[in-house]
């Protein structure tokens, strides 16, 4: 029985081996195996595996089914000019990789002719257009150019850089707000540009490390002096390359008879500084004209009642 079996089995093996087109021989699936798999353990890929079983689904194979396997690689095909080939990867689609890439779906099925842009298996290979590195942009005055990082969006640049997405959009004709890339240059507007600093001023550009209590105490003049000349300012924070503008003299501010100066420190607000004195933050306020009770900086010298 068991040689009438063995009989059977070698019969179906020569069957099913001469039932694979010529140039490739039948492979039996074992446990564990996928189409890549396979693919790489024979040295040939899984596009050719795929054209060599039609109506093989390369994601879904099964133990014991039969496929047939090409006994020598044809070379891949080479991809069109200004082109690289690519090969898919799990969790791959046509969207992820025109955005990874900086190109486009239409791009990419361009490239591919027969693609289907809704079904991609892996070690599939595609040929993926290649993006030229746009010349450095020629910024308006006013402006400077910043190539975008991994992580970084619109919203995110203007925050970083003290703007806002209209000015940024505004500086870069065609940009598309919702869908940058790594490596694209755009133009950002300059907070304060060389020659705005008002009269009695010099401008300042923000090094590594600076904070505008630092800056202050270095130029001997007074966090509340450079928010003055500089509106809309954050004094908490400022970013490397912003330009601030700095008051040239800055006398010290005197505070009146019954009062001492106090310079706020890191956590203060009024009503902490007013419990730590034993004072109101009315009285404060009363001490201090132009305060901006809910928007303290560090480094701002108050006068505090005795």
């Amino acid at each position: 029985m068991d040689g009438e079996y063995a009989d059977y089995r070698d019969y179906e093996e020569v069957e099913a081996q001469q039932q694979c087109p010529a140039g490739t021989f039948s492979y039996t699936v074992q446990p564990g195996d996928t189409v890549f798999a396979i693919a790489q353990r024979f040295n040939t890929t899984v596009d050719a595996i795929v054209a060599v079983n039609p109506g093989l689904d390369p994601n879904v194979i099964f133990v014991g089914q039969r496929i047939c396997i090409p006994s020598v690689v044809p070379p891949p095909g080479a991809c069109p000019p200004g082109t690289f080939a690519y090969t898919v990867v799990q969790g791959d689609t046509l969207f992820t990789l025109a955005l990874r890439f900086g190109t486009t779906v239409a791009a990419i099925i361009a490239a591919n002719p027969g693609i289907d842009p809704n079904v991609l298996f892996v070690g599939q290979r595609i040929c993926i257009p290649r993006v030229p590195a746009p010349p450095p942009a020629v910024c308006p005055p006013g402006t400077f150019a910043y190539t975008v990082q991994p992580g970084d969006t619109l919203f995110a640049i203007a925050r970083r850089f003290n703007t806002t997405v209209a000015a940024i959009i505004a500086a870069n004709p065609g940009i598309d707000p919702n869908v940058i890339f790594i490596g694209q240059r755009i133009c950002i507007p300059s907070v304060a540009p060389p020659g705005a600093c008002p009269p009695g001023t010099f401008a300042y550009t923000v090094q590594p490390g600076d904070t505008v209590f630092a800056i202050a105490q270095r130029f001997n003049t007074t966090v509340a002096a450079i928010v003055a000349v500089n509106p809309g300012l954050d004094p908490n924070v400022i970013f490397v390359g912003q330009r601030i503008c700095i008051p040239s003299t800055a006398p010290p501010r005197v505070c009146p008879p019954g009062t001492f100066a106090y310079t706020v420190q890191p956590g203060d607000t009024l009503f902490l500084i007013a419990r730590r004195f034993n004072t109101t933050a009315f009285a404060i306020i009363a001490l201090n004209p132009g305060i901006i009770p809910g928007r303290l900086a560090i480094g701002q010298r108050l006068c505090i009642p005795r």
